[in-house]
């Protein structure tokens, strides 16, 4: 029996990444986690976001016990799992490493860098670069074309929304 296959898709925020959660979620043989490194990021930076004690109670705040989850069993033994993370939570301080275990992939999600930010703007007042997980996606994709010598799914979150069965068909 091949191994489970992992899917770690790289977002920034309001780029509709939960409805692309939700497609995978709705699949019989996958699994989904949804922005796994929140802990992390709320325990790491201080900031007050809504719902910040009910995230630090549920999630780990150590990046190496995510990574750890992250790397061990596959819920419910699924054949796919799919993880949500938020490009911005991946902090300088986080180990990388882990990320290139060779049953995983990586994908991203990308927006227009413009509406990003406006949309962000409404919710994040003054966002600065790294606020928009920009920096860490471009860093992710690098390393992911460097180590697989293949250039990983983009998916715009434009196109999603405009043809989800044709993106999703493309990105499977």
């Amino acid at each position: 029996m091949p191994s489970p296959l992992r899917v770690a898709v790289w977002s920034g925020p309001r780029c509709r990444s939960t409805a692309l959660l939700r497609a995978w979620e709705s699949r019989a043989d996958t699994a989904v986690s949804d922005e796994p490194l929140y802990g992390v990021y709320l325990a790491s930076t201080g900031l007050d976001h809504p719902g910040r004690d009910e995230i630090l109670a549920a999630l780990p705040t150590d990046w190496r016990d995510v990574a750890a989850a992250l790397t061990g069993p596959v819920p419910d033994g699924a054949d796919v799992w799919v993880q949500k993370h938020m490009a911005h939570h991946l902090l300088p301080h986080v180990g990388r490493e882990w990320l290139d275990a060779p049953d995983w992939r990586h994908a991203f999600l990308i927006r227009d860098p413009a509406a990003l930010v406006v949309s962000l703007d409404k919710v994040w007042p003054g966002p600065a670069l790294p606020d928009t997980g920009l920096p860490q996606q471009v860093e992710l994709f690098e390393r992911t074309r460097q180590r697989t010598g293949a250039v990983p799914p983009v998916v715009d979150a434009d196109d999603l929304l405009a043809d989800p069965p044709g993106v999703l068909a493309a990105l499977c």
